[in-house]
């Protein structure tokens, strides 16, 4: 089947990733469901200029409503049948996790079980849902292989997406729903959160603000620019994870497929940790202005560092993250000026 007769339901349609992976899919000939809450976690019209562009198509569809709405779900998926489901949808930020659990119970428990039941009522072929770099939480062995144990999460926004993992895969395994979890490392771009660091320090630095620096500085993050983790999303798509009683072959030693489920979880990053040092004089060279600095302790639920081994993903879809963090930097500066007019 091709992508001209396919459809897709993307959840989180408004937001950074998800419009990226909308509109990667639209160009693709794909028809896409887009469903999002438009909540005010950051600035709505930020979230509602994504849609609107998207909506420039006539093969997308907008949906506005949350996960959690009894029965939106369920209506979605019976009306419009997805053959792929891309599950973006979530509260997002581990700090936040800390100021309001509650909202991250709503949305990434109840919402995605709503959305595992709809998907038991009317299967799709693949679900693809989104987890995090955050759930290998206090794990100190790197890079991060999908095969490591991770059952030491240090922010309750890491541990509702490790719930979110285990709730898939009893789902895969009950209902036989091919399901593909991945894990995303520090996503940057043009379009991106205002709540991340790439977008406040630039932010900051325009306007002549100090920038917070934690950790004193020390810290590593597997930087993946956005266009990147989109290639390797949709190309995970056609990676479908065979049932557990039809299989032949064992998989390789590094695969995290299940061995009862169609099932496994992807990390998608780099594989090169970047010093955070590095990152911001990245946007200091891009801006052509150095940045005043705070230097702070840790925060809470935070990690020094992260980094992903990304053998898996390159086994699967033939490719991997490769985007310097200069010229990722550079398109974000770039598309910052142009949007805000600075």
């Amino acid at each position: 089947m091709t992508a001209f007769n396919r459809t897709a339901l993307v959840t989180g349609s408004a937001g950074f990733i998800g419009y990226h992976t909308a509109a990667r899919l639209l160009a693709e000939g794909w028809t896409v469901i887009g469903l999002d809450a438009m909540t005010d976690y950051y600035e709505v019209a930020l979230k509602e200029r994504r849609h609107a562009m998207l909506q420039q198509n006539e093969k997308f569809t907008a949906v506005v409503g949350r996960l959690e709405e009894p029965g939106l779900l369920m209506d979605l998926f019976e009306t419009h049948r997805p053959d792929v489901v891309i599950h973006l949808a979530a509260q997002a930020g581990v700090r936040y996790s800390i100021d309001a659990p509650r909202s991250y119970v709503e949305a990434n428990l109840i919402g995605t079980f709503d959305l595992l039941e709809a998907a038991r009522a009317y299967p799709p072929q693949h679900m693809l849902l989104a987890s995090t770099s955050s759930v290998y939480g206090a794990n100190e062995d790197m890079p991060y292989a999908e095969t490591d144990k991770a059952d030491s999460q240090m922010s309750f926004y890491a541990a509702t997406k490790k719930a979110n993992e285990a709730m898939a895969h009893s789902y895969a395994h009950l209902y036989h729903l091919p399901v593909t979890m991945f894990r995303f490392f520090t996503v940057y771009g043009p379009w991106g959160r205002p709540d991340m660091a790439l977008f406040k320090f630039t932010k900051a630095i325009l306007e002549g603000s100090a920038i917070d620096i934690y950790n004193h500085g020390d810290m590593r993050r597997d930087f993946t620019y956005i266009d990147d983790l989109v290639s390797g999303i949709v190309a995970l798509v056609e990676a479908v994870p065979p049932q557990a009683d039809g299989r032949t072959d064992a998989p390789e030693a590094f695969d995290s497929l299940s061995p009862v489920a169609p099932w496994r979880v992807v990390n998608i990053g780099n594989g090169q940790p970047v010093q955070l040092m590095a990152f911001v004089e990245a946007i200091e060279k891009a801006i052509g202005i150095e940045a005043q600095k705070n230097f702070m302790p840790m925060q809470p639920g935070d990690v020094p560092a992260t980094w992903a081994e990304a053998q898996l993903l390159q086994s699967l879809t033939g490719s991997r993250p490769e985007t310097s963090v200069d010229a990722g930097v550079k398109a974000f500066v770039a598309w910052y000026r142009d949007y805000y007019g600075v």
